[in-house]
């Protein structure tokens, strides 16, 4: 038998980024639950608002839409997803989540593998707010 503390983590509990623009948190993690392949969040992008391009050099995300309506850049193709829709971003694959519609929108992302280290996790292809 396996022994394992479970930890029930509360979206509004967690700090939200807004760096990179729209407001992601970051749910199930290594330090938050002992993940130990990947992690977990939430995102809320406002209308006209966009997530920077970056891209992810060990892990391939999953993107997952609860409400609104996104356009996903992929190396600069555009997938148009709404709500219920999912795709996949491969690994090292530059991509942008841009609000296309007139409500917040909330997505799900969960990344896997993990990186090495945390700070070798993600790289900014594109700055917001000059940050």
């Amino acid at each position: 038998m396996t022994t394992h503390t479970v930890r029930v983590v509360d979206a509004r509990d967690a700090v939200p980024g807004t760096r990179r623009g729209g407001e992601l948190r970051t749910l199930l993690t290594p330090s938050a639950v002992g993940a130990t392949s990947g992690f977990m969040g939430v995102a809320r992008i406002e209308p006209g608002d966009w997530i920077a391009e970056h891209y992810h050099p060990y892990s391939e995300e999953f993107l997952y839409v609860v409400q609104g309506d996104v356009v996903v850049e992929l190396d600069d193709v555009p997938h148009r997803l709404g709500p219920d829709q999912a795709l996949m971003v491969p690994i090292g694959m530059r991509h942008r989540v841009r609000n296309a519609g007139n409500v917040d929108v909330r997505i799900v992302f969960h990344l896997g593998p993990l990186a090495p280290r945390p700070d070798l996790g993600h790289v900014d292809t594109e700055e917001r707010y000059g940050t």
